[in-house]
């Protein structure tokens, strides 16, 4: 438990904060990243809770992409300045105010128009996240009658929309739970669980889950006095269940690829029965992008 404790430590404490720099924008002075450096820039970031987006020029003239509501209509003035600004080389029919829109839009361009650009574009649909995890659980669903708490260590694989910050996404998940003297059970889960951000900010998003398929891999000792004599027997199950575990957890961003993450796991199920414990699960983990 230790060395977990000690390698999770390790790797929080590297992380590398993503570069912002001041810029005074119709007297408004904002903080913005730099998402697509050439002919043409992108900046942008999320200001009061709203994404707000930005085109540099050569000569350092800086623009907000706009797209207003008038007369319950979208003026789409963002697609009328990138006309102007790539000479209309380039259609913006389907071009959505979105990071990974834009990005792909204004990239294609610098590719056309300067031969020395160098693309860092991923053309994905799909973006992947994969985390490590440890932390403590008294595993609710199986039999504690002393509410003995043991650790458990996992990895997670998160699939969700590249081109925004999705709200939706699944995840496989594989957890292990050590054996301790108090308690003689261990087990080895695989899951498959889908992922709703409540709260769903680029720094900080809060969501719920729900794992619907997991599959066990349980070792368990089970002691019993009958009479006097003492019988210890221990079972080796394979269990797949349909169980709809349901959990909180949270991301918080540390620098422009990951997070750390934290998690307060199997509060309730609807299809398999707490054992009498009010669940005690909870893990902190770091995550990064793929």
């Amino acid at each position: 438990m230790k060395k977990i404790i000690c390698i999770l430590c390790f790797i929080l404490s590297v992380s590398f904060l993503q570069a912002q720099e001041s810029y005074t924008i119709n007297g408004e002075t904002l903080e913005l990243k730099t998402e697509v450096d050439g002919k043409l820039d992108l900046l942008w970031n999320i200001i009061d809770g709203t994404y707000r987006y930005f085109v540099r020029t050569e000569d350092n003239t800086i623009t907000e992409l706009k797209n207003t509501k008038a007369d319950r209509k979208f003026q789409e003035e963002y697609k009328t300045l990138l006309n102007e600004l790539t000479n209309n080389s380039m259609s913006t029919k389907r071009l959505n105010l979105t990071l990974f829109s834009l990005k792909e839009f204004i990239d294609a361009y610098n590719v056309s128009a300067d031969s020395n650009y160098q693309s860092n574009v991923s053309r994905s649909k799909f973006q992947f996240r994969i985390g490590v995890f440890g932390g403590l659980t008294n595993s609710p669903f199986v039999t504690n009658p002393n509410n003995e708490k043991t650790p458990l260590f996992g990895a997670e694989l998160e699939v969700l929309e590249a081109d925004r910050i999705s709200r939706h996404a699944v995840f496989m998940q594989l957890k292990h739970v050590i054996e301790q003297e108090d308690i003689k059970y261990s087990t080895t889960e695989l899951s498959l669980g889908y992922r709703f951000r409540v709260i769903n900010k680029e720094t900080f998003s809060l969501y719920a889950n729900v794992k619907f398929a997991t599959l066990n891999f349980s070792n368990s000792t089970v002691i019993s006095d009958v009479n006097g004599v003492i019988t210890t027997e221990e079972f080796n199950e394979t269990a797949f269940d349909v169980p709809f575990i349901f959990g909180i957890g949270a991301d918080i961003n540390v620098s422009k690829n990951s997070f750390i993450t934290l998690a307060y796991n199997e509060l309730f199920a609807l299809l398999i029965d707490n054992q009498g414990n009010f669940s005690t699960d909870f893990s902190i983990g770091y995550k990064f992008k793929l």
